[in-house]
C-alpha cells in the first residue's frame, strides 16, 4: 500500500504506542473526526499495514523473572527436518519467539522462565531433548529498552 499521508503515519505512532486507543481518541489526536479516522484505520488494516493488536503482558509481574535468548545450530548428523523441530519447539510454552536465521546459528529462541534454576530445567528437559539439537548458546537478558520502530515516537519525537 502506497500513498501513506501524514496523518495515516500519525495514526500508525499512535497505534503502535497504545492499540486500544479507539479511532474517535485517535481521530482527536490527529485533528479528524472519529468517521474519517475509522475509515483510515479500516484503510491501513485491509492494506495489510496494520497487521493486529498485540497486548504486552508484563512476564515479571507473573513471576517470570528471567529472559534468555537461545542460539540453536542443529546438528549435521540426521538431517532432522526443519519442520520437525520447529513443530516441536512451538510447543514448548516458554519458548515466547521462534526465528529461523542466517549466521553463526540456525535458530534463536526468546525463553521465559521464573528463575535460573527453572530456565536449567527447561533447557535440560525440553531443548535438549528437541530433535536434531546440535549446539545451544544461551544469553540472559539483564535489561530491555522498546524502541518506538521505524514510524518514530507517538509524540513525534
Amino acid at each position: 500500500m502506497s500513498g501513506l499521508d501524514a496523518t495515516d503515519l500519525a495514526i500508525l505512532r499512535i497505534l503502535a504506542g497504545d492499540a486500544t486507543r479507539s479511532a474517535a481518541e485517535v481521530g482527536r489526536a490527529v485533528g479528524i473526526g472519529q468517521p474519517a479516522a475509522w475509515r483510515r484505520i479500516k484503510r491501513l488494516t485491509d492494506g495489510g499495514i496494520l497487521a493486529g493488536r498485540r497486548v504486552i503482558v508484563d512476564n515479571a509481574a507473573l513471576g517470570f523473572g528471567v529472559t534468555v535468548f537461545l542460539g540453536i545450530r542443529l546438528a549435521a548428523k540426521g538431517r532432522t527436518s526443519l519442520e520437525d523441530f520447529e513443530r516441536a519447539v512451538t510447543a514448548i510454552p516458554e519458548v515466547q519467539t521462534v526465528q529461523h536465521v542466517l549466521g553463526q546459528f540456525d535458530y534463536r529462541l526468546r525463553i521465559t522462565a521464573r528463575d535460573i534454576s527453572d530456565f536449567e530445567r527447561i533447557l535440560r528437559r525440553r531443548i535438549m531433548t528437541l530433535p536434531g539439537v546440535g549446539q545451544v548458546e544461551a544469553n540472559v537478558m539483564l535489561s530491555e529498552e522498546r524502541r518506538p520502530g521505524p514510524l518514530g515516537a507517538p509524540d513525534g519525537k
